[in-house]
């Protein structure tokens, strides 16, 4: 099994920034799409940002769009950088990784990390 570890969520208020990072136990550049997701307490997965498989390609939902940034390097990790928070963003973020380039689709990303907690307070 692959192993995906996220990092950097935390507690921040709004207005404020996090980085949240996503480590694969094997190379992932050039080979699989990265995606991030997240959970609300009650409610399904969505889609927040893609990246293609080589970093050419770059996907973002209507929420994030324009605050988030995601990337990747040439090996193992990808990142997902987030500006201007707002309590709406609390949920708990999954780093996923698939195959089907582009997909917003979670049922496309066969690896998922455990989460990390992000939490945006007023």
């Amino acid at each position: 099994q692959v192993q995906l570890v996220e990092s950097g969520g935390g507690l921040v208020q709004a207005g404020g920034s996090l980085r949240l990072s996503c480590t694969a136990s094997i190379r992932t550049f050039s080979i699989h799409t990265m995606a991030w997701f997240r959970q609300h307490s009650g409610k399904e997965r969505e889609f927040v940002a893609g990246i293609g498989r080589r970093g050419g390609n770059t996907y973002y939902s209507d929420s994030a769009k324009g605050r988030f940034t995601i990337t990747r390097d040439n090996a193992k990790s990808m990142y997902l950088e987030m500006n201007s928070l707002e309590p709406e963003d609390t949920a708990e973020y999954y780093c996923a990784l698939g195959r089907q380039p582009g997909s917003k689709n979670s049922n496309d990303y066969q690896y998922w990390g455990q989460g990390t907690q992000v939490t945006v307070s007023s």
